[in-house]
């Protein structure tokens, strides 16, 4: 069941502290200031979701800071997804600022100062994930921050659409399935801003960054077949070989690294699941691109520190 914080059952005096403690246990330190004083009101509602968290959040006019001292004071690394539901919602940050309204989203970092307005009462939904789960799939959030997404293109109502319906269904959804779907949700965020990011200069980091999500992105697709190789991915990107190497190499990678590290994870995933147990280890891993059985075996341990065999039988899932 989500967890519920509010300000009904405090008195009037403490609400607006209540509040600070409320938003700061549930996202990160932060300042709130509000005039309305003890008539203040405020709840949020949230429920962990994989390795993001989903919450609801639905409160009077204020003020919050995301400030140098409270980031000093910290070691908060998130990314938040703010999608308005009703009200309007104010964001500052990286030198941008912006409005959400209803059906929009703007997205915000913890790592860096920021500063959120809401001049009337409001309800947003807030998606916190990992930073590291973006900055893989397209590098530096900077160029993102503080810009609302709306209905510019197909995607963006695709994203706010998506992300709100797991955040009002995420206590329904068992853990065995809301690990995938929040990196689904990280999939298609990152589409979004690496698509917005096309339409601006881009420095030749955040350039190379957005190649490799796109590298990414293809081999995520096409794990199942045994055929993909760096040349053929190279081919149907129009790339060659040596620079995709070259763009793996900004993360210390490999192509080939990266590929056998994505095909042990979904078949990690597959030898958990339930639903799956009739399936023999050797067809998951010939399912995701596997040939040889005792070469996946021999992988999956260096990987795992355990034989496919020994995680399934202790697998939390099962």
């Amino acid at each position: 069941m989500p967890i519920l914080f509010t300000t009904d059952q405090s008195p009037a005096h403490r609400r607006l502290a209540m509040w600070q403690d409320i938003v700061c246990d549930v996202y990160v330190g932060l300042d709130c200031r509000s005039d309305l004083g003890s008539a203040f009101r405020g709840s949020v509602t949230y429920a962990a979701f994989g390795e993001a968290v989903c919450s609801e959040v639905c409160s009077d006019q204020q003020r919050v800071h995301r400030t140098h001292q409270r980031i000093s004071r910290s070691d908060a690394d998130f990314v938040l997804v703010a999608l308005g539901r009703e009200g309007i919602g104010g964001v500052v940050q990286d030198g941008r600022d912006t409005v959400i309204r209803p059906g929009e989203f703007a997205i915000y970092d913890t790592t860096r100062p920021y500063e959120l307005q809401f001049d009337a009462a409001f309800k947003q939904i807030v998606f916190k994930l990992p930073r590291q789960m973006l900055q893989r799939r397209i590098g530096p959030t900077e160029p993102v921050t503080a810009m609302t997404f709306g209905a510019d293109s197909p995607l963006q109502p695709l994203v706010y659409d998506f992300i709100v319906k797991l955040c009002e269904r995420a206590d329904h959804i068992g853990a065995e399935h809301a690990e995938r779907l929040s990196d689904q949700a990280a999939d298609l965020l990152a589409m979004t801003l690496a698509e917005r990011l096309q339409t601006q200069p881009l420095p030749v980091s955040s350039h190379r960054a957005a190649l490799l999500y796109r590298i990414k992105a293809h081999v995520r697709t096409h794990l199942s077949d045994p055929d993909l190789s760096l040349p053929v991915v190279a081919r149907e990107l129009g790339l060659s070989a040596r620079y995709v190497n070259d763009l793996f190499s900004d993360e210390g990678l490999s192509f080939q690294r990266f590929l056998l590290s994505e095909r042990l994870k979904v078949c990690r995933r597959d030898l958990a699941a339930p639903a799956l147990t009739h399936r023999q280890i050797s067809e998951i891993a010939f399912a995701w691109g596997f040939n040889d059985a005792s070469h996946f075996g021999r992988v999956f341990r260096e990987q795992f520190g355990m034989s496919p065999r020994q995680w399934r039988r202790s697998s939390p899932a099962r």
